[in-house]
């Protein structure tokens, strides 16, 4: 029986948290369909294809997008906040416009975990509600995803699931692997290790970098180590020295391009994680070093609520002193938190790998 897929998504950009959601995602389909056969949109299939062991197509040419589709029993739409038009409508447009093609060669469309929103447009939300309406099954992250799909026109209540992200087996991360990493930039064990994962923003406060600076001055003081992890190359790296310019204390930049494994791992060996880039507080989470997150994004706290942790605050809250004393409490009570949200992490966990079974029932024709 043919048991091609499609999967669409933000891949091939050098931006880790989205090829980890790609790495969760081919994880998990392959442990519930083990003779599955994926064909992956990438900005660069080349190395798609080698990184993964997939079949991938340049995501820009709809000639052979739509081969690949006529060759498939399912388009998966996911993972990652692609219907949003916060970057612009352009990204919005493109994969509401993938769904559109899947349907009209008349493939079954499922939506993996998917984050949706911020739609703010009018006319984007409008079509992203018709759109959704004809999809076969609609997972997404978050009870707010599932929320906004309803206030949309989306008939039939999305099944919340989590970030495929979540679904990550900690047992099969090698920290050794993220320790060589640490030692090739002279960080070996000794004191705690901060890691901070920042991005750009499009409207950046006037003092937000100084005051993160600022915070980090203070924890080095401490006898903390910081170290800057990019989660997307370059953009990242260019954030991170912005805030490593500002400060007066010894830090490191890890500027070099990392795979997931290599992130994941890296994370493991954190004592903290004081990030903006949701998939690095995920990594954190997942591999029980203590996420604190700046809120960029509602997605942040979204799951940093799901967790039941409290967010650090909006880049315009940040203020030096109270940054660091709350990564303090956080280090300090490092053992606790893990424990904390562990139950919570293996709920999630299962949740994220719940979309994979509903591709199985759909190529088995169950649904």
């Amino acid at each position: 029986m043919n048991k091609k897929v499609v999967l669409s998504g933000y891949y091939g950009f050098n931006n880790l948290g989205d090829e980890a959601v790609l790495f969760s995602i081919l994880q998990s389909l392959r442990q519930v369909v083990p003779d599955i056969e994926i064909t992956v949109l990438s900005n660069d299939p080349t190395a798609t294809a080698r990184e993964y062991g997939v079949t991938a197509v340049d995501r820009w040419n709809m000639g052979a997008v739509a081969g690949a589709l006529r060759d498939s029993r399912l388009l998966i739409s996911g993972g990652g906040s692609l219907l949003q038009d916060v970057t612009g409508p352009r990204s919005l447009l493109y994969y509401l416009g993938i769904i559109w093609l899947a349907r009209l060669l008349r493939r079954p469309v499922l939506y993996y975990s998917q984050g949706i929103g911020p739609v703010n447009a009018g006319w984007g939300r409008r079509l992203t509600g018709l759109t959704t309406r004809g999809v076969r099954a609609v997972t997404v992250r978050d009870e707010e995803s599932a929320a906004d799909l309803l206030a949309m026109g989306v008939r039939r209540a999305p099944e919340v699931t989590a970030d495929p992200v979540l679904g990550l087996d900690p047992a099969a991360i090698d920290r050794a692997v993220g320790a060589r990493v640490l030692k090739q930039h002279d960080i070996t064990p000794g004191s705690l290790l901060v890691g901070v994962a920042v991005r750009s923003l499009p409207a950046p406060p006037a003092d937000w970098a100084a005051q993160l600076a600022g915070a980090l001055d203070l924890l080095v003081r401490a006898g903390r180590a910081v170290v800057f992890v990019p989660m997307q190359r370059p953009p990242d790296v260019s954030a991170a020295r912005e805030v490593a310019a500002l400060m007066r204390e010894k830090r490191v930049i890890i500027g070099e391009p990392l795979t997931v494994v290599q992130m994941v791992s890296l994370v493991a060996n954190l004592d903290l994680l004081l990030g903006m880039r949701l998939h690095a507080l995920i990594f954190a989470a997942v591999m029980g070093t203590p996420p604190l997150g700046i809120v960029y994004d509602p997605k942040v706290e979204r799951f940093l609520r799901r967790i039941g942790l409290t967010p650090a605050g909006t880049p315009e809250q940040l203020r030096s002193a109270p940054l660091a004393a709350m990564a303090e409490t956080c280090l300090s009570d490092r053992e606790k938190l893990a424990a904390q949200i562990a139950p919570l992490l293996d709920e999630l966990r299962m949740a994220a790998r719940r979309p994979a079974e509903i591709v199985r029932a759909i190529l088995e024709k169950k649904m």
